[in-house]
């Protein structure tokens, strides 16, 4: 724990970011749970529900490497505050939902806030490496990657007792003052950088052009970055399976009711919240290419079991020990690929890399999406939920094989220096 608390008690700047994302996801949490009750309330419709996942993603897949170029441009702090301002503002039109009629101002605020989450993901992720000293790094993605699991556990439950208590306007002004909140954090970092920008090219289409081209080309850059890149295009078309074939699992494999999908899916949070502790406490003690492999391996292996064990028996307990238990692998791969990502880029050019390999992990999400609806009319729903497993069994133990190539070319190359 002493790696832990180290980060936290001397790097006053990072500790400030992770408040403000902790704040900021319970917030999101809030109102996508209170969102997905209220728009069936109002519409009685599991299409209109469906459109809700569809306005959140399209923006991740066509605008997410665009948004990396100009992340690499603006000071990443400034672009933190200002997005979280906006998110605040673009709220306020849910305050006019009251029927069915206006279901499209919902669609086009979700549309608007996930445009915005664009800029914020990667500018937030590339801001990290410099707040903490380098042999931090593990440690502080292990700790960033938690907030998500501690949000949803609070988030998703606040969502729903707010949407049954006030609707989409209590909703709305709950989560405005989470993200006003979170900017008032963020303000209060010290850390900046001046950037310069390069003006070879003529003009400023060309100029967006050949740097938008550029990110591209560097998340290929190298045997290492391809292998990266791989990895998160297979496992992306797995989450997409299983984030479609999930729910009928629990169902027809499984037979458990709604409540019970419920409880199995938050059970995972409470294993991400134990993993990322752990994946924080040891984090500086072990390479970062190896918490990703070991991670990887681990978890892939865990699912397998998950999916697989309802042939022998359709106990509901194996599932929800198998959501717990994969939290910790969960919380090394995240932790360990986040940092050898973040080692293999350049200060100058992190925002485009993560924003194209966002973009690209969006599209293949959505290919698992429409492959998993049609595969599990054919396959039937295991043999392709194995798929998911399989997918990070082997990508993990590529990844070890390749952990010296990984580490090797991983140097640390950060501008600024840590807060006190």
């Amino acid at each position: 724990m002493k790696e832990l608390w180290g980060v936290l008690a001397r790097q006053r700047d990072y500790r400030l970011v992770l408040s403000a994302g902790l704040v900021s996801l319970t917030g999101d949490w809030i109102l996508k749970t209170g969102l997905a009750f209220q728009v069936y309330v109002l519409t009685g419709s599991t299409l209109a529900s469906g459109g809700l996942l569809l306005s959140s993603f399209v923006p991740m897949v066509v605008l997410g490497s665009l948004a990396g170029v100009f992340v690499d441009r603006w000071d990443r702090r400034r672009t933190m505050i200002v997005t979280n301002l906006l998110h605040a503002v673009l709220l306020l039109p849910l305050l006019a939902v009251r029927d069915e009629s206006a279901i499209w101002i919902v669609y086009a605020v979700v549309l608007m806030q996930s445009c915005l989450q664009q800029f914020f993901r990667p500018a937030e992720q590339s801001l990290i490496p410099v707040l903490v000293e380098p042999r931090q790094l593990v440690t502080a993605n292990a700790l960033n990657s938690q907030t998500s699991d501690v949000a949803r556990l609070i988030g998703a439950g606040i969502g729903g007792l707010l949407a049954g208590l006030g609707g989409l306007p209590l909703l709305a002004v709950v989560d405005a003052a989470t993200f006003l909140l979170a900017a008032g954090l963020i303000v209060r970092v010290r850390h900046r950088v001046v950037r310069t920008l390069t003006q070879s090219a003529s003009g400023a289409i060309q100029r967006l052009k050949a740097e938008w081209t550029e990110g591209l080309r560097l998340c290929v850059a190298g045997p290492a970055m391809r292998l990266l890149f791989v990895f998160c295009l297979v496992t992306g078309v797995g989450e997409g399976v299983m984030s479609t074939l999930f729910a009928p699992f629990v169902s027809a494999e499984l037979g458990g009711d709604g409540t019970a999908y419920g409880l199995i899916v938050s059970s995972q949070a409470v294993g991400g919240i134990v993993g990322g502790l752990v994946a924080a406490a040891i984090g500086s003690r072990l390479p970062a290419a190896t918490m990703w492999g070991v991670g990887a391996f681990l978890f892939g292996l865990i699912d397998l079991v998950l999916f697989c064990y309802p042939l022998v028996t359709d106990s509901l307990i194996p599932a929800f020990v198998c959501m717990i238990l994969v939290g910790l692998p969960g919380a090394f791969t995240v932790a360990g690929m986040m940092t050898v990502l973040q080692r293999l880029s350049e200060d100058s050019s992190r925002g485009r890399i993560f924003g194209a390999i966002s973009a690209a992990e969006g599209l293949a999400v959505l290919v698992g999406i429409a492959s998993a609806g049609v595969l599990g009319e054919l396959a039937g729903i295991i043999p392709v939920l194995v798929f998911q497993g399989l997918g990070y069994v082997i990508g993990g133990a590529v990844i070890l094989t390749r952990r010296r190539m990984l580490s090797a070319t991983a140097p640390q190359e950060l501008v600024g220096h840590p807060s006190a």
